[in-house]
């Protein structure tokens, strides 16, 4: 099997080496150009991975990348992520499945949306084969549940110092994710079309696979459980970690026959992604069980949730405004939207309540997200009032909404009950939301009515 981009092929015109240098990350490249093409070797540099550097060097910001993604304290950021070809995870793996795409809609039905974020990492060749508007058609119920797209030029890098676990193929972000440690699980490892010598064929044998027939949230906690970092992708992805930028800095001045500048050679830094917060705009399905007064524990699911969740609690419908699933809205028991407090368009928070109680008679509670942390929500027949988590451990306010809702309607209370909890809670301060191992207290404050 020729080695890709060292074979003849690639590295020679009529028997002469294309390149003056072939910078390569670690010696064990050099042995292998050295055997596919020994006309090429003298040509070998060893100097790192700039890429690789970029990111050891990005890890101290970490939780900043999270929370660009919309990852709150406590969630798990999970990466899907294919390569190019028809054997990857997008495609169907080499087992006659389209991979990816049948198991998205699984990821609605059997991981809650509070304790699990999802973003995908697309190969550029996939952007570029099919057109971004056919990915994203491919991907538009997915993005509605949640999923969030990751640039594939500018954007990967900071996925993965992020990720708490990948789930990919036999790509070299998969590879990547390893080496920085993160725990990954093989949806798609086509070993015929690897070098059987390489390094990255040793760790497809090793990494723990995918089963898509068995559970996935099962596999995903699994696999955080007992993870431990596998050494030879860090080991090999580069020889000399963090001295990418010295040795290329060197190797193009004596290129150029030229004096390298005084001052310390350096990468540019991963910059910090603008915010990309939680949109799901699909039906949520809202389990809640009021466990005490003024607490309530709850899950939301974009799609059906298992049925064994149903057991001992309530369930409600809440439905962001903007859906495409206009029929939801005529079922739903929450109603919610984002958007600045100051924008003319929606009145204000108060105006846009009282119009989503009127237009939907059949909603119990209305609520304006205003700030990652905070929302203004309004109660049939009752106050405006605003509901806030500390911005350092917060819950998304339209589940706080949720919660709010269950904890005044729980057991099918009447007005004069509900006034009366919304009452305590005021009085109160507050309560307290819990979504998987979370624990989260929730402010309440009565508003102006305007």
């Amino acid at each position: 099997m020729p080695v890709f981009g060292q074979a003849p092929q690639w590295v020679l015109a009529d028997g002469v080496p294309i390149a003056d240098a072939l910078v390569l990350s670690h010696p064990e490249q050099c042995d292998r150009l050295r055997a596919a093409c020994p006309e090429a070797a003298p040509t070998a540099v060893l100097a790192g991975d700039p890429c690789f550097d970029r990111a050891l060097a990005a890890r101290p910001y970490r939780e900043r990348f999270r929370r660009a993604l919309g990852v709150r304290t406590g969630q798990r950021l999970i990466v899907l992520n294919s390569t190019w070809n028809p054997a990857s995870f997008l495609g169907d793996g080499g087992a006659g499945d389209d991979l990816l795409p049948a198991l998205l809609p699984r990821l609605a039905g059997e991981f809650p949306v509070d304790e699990y974020r999802f973003a995908a990492v697309l190969h550029p060749n996939i952007w570029h084969g099919h057109g971004p508007g056919q990915v994203r058609a491919w991907l538009d119920r997915a993005r509605r549940r949640g999923l969030v797209l990751i640039d594939p030029l500018e954007g990967w890098r900071q996925a993965l110092v992020a990720a708490d676990a990948v789930v990919g193929d036999h790509g070299s972000v998969t590879f990547y994710a390893a080496a920085l440690g993160t725990p990954v699980l093989l949806a798609a490892a086509p070993l015929h079309e690897l070098d059987p010598g390489a390094p990255i064929s040793d760790f497809m044998r090793v990494a723990p696979r995918l089963d898509p027939g068995a559970p996935l949230r099962e596999q995903i906690d699994r696999l955080l459980e007992h993870h431990r970092p596998l050494p030879g992708p860090a080991e090999y992805t580069t020889s000399v970690p963090g001295e990418a930028a010295v040795r290329l800095r060197s190797l193009f001045y004596s290129m150029m026959g030229a004096a390298e500048p005084e001052w310390a050679a350096s990468l540019e830094p991963l910059p910090l992604p603008g915010h990309e917060p939680v949109s799901v705009t699909a039906p949520l399905h809202v389990l809640t069980r009021v466990t005490r007064p003024g607490e309530v524990s709850m899950a939301r699911w974009a799609g059906s949730p298992p049925s064994a969740e149903h057991a001992g609690g309530d369930a409600h419908i809440a439905v962001h405004e903007d859906t495409r699933d206009v029929d939801g809205l005529e079922l739903a028991d929450v109603v919610f939207r984002d958007g600045r407090p100051d924008d003319p368009r929606f009145g204000s928070p108060a105006v846009w309540t009282a119009e989503v109680l009127h237009r939907h008679p059949g909603c119990a509670l209305a609520a304006f997200t205003v700030g990652p942390s905070e929302c203004v929500v309004r109660p049939r027949g009752g106050p405006l009032l605003g509901l806030t988590s500390p911005p350092e451990a917060s819950v998304d306010p339209a589940a706080a909404a949720s919660a709010l809702h269950a904890l005044l309607g729980a057991g099918g209370a009447g007005d004069d009950v509900m006034a009366e909890r919304l009452l305590a809670l005021l009085d109160d301060g507050g309560f307290t939301v819990r979504a998987g191992a979370r624990s989260v207290r929730v402010r309440v404050t009565g508003l102006p009515a305007g």
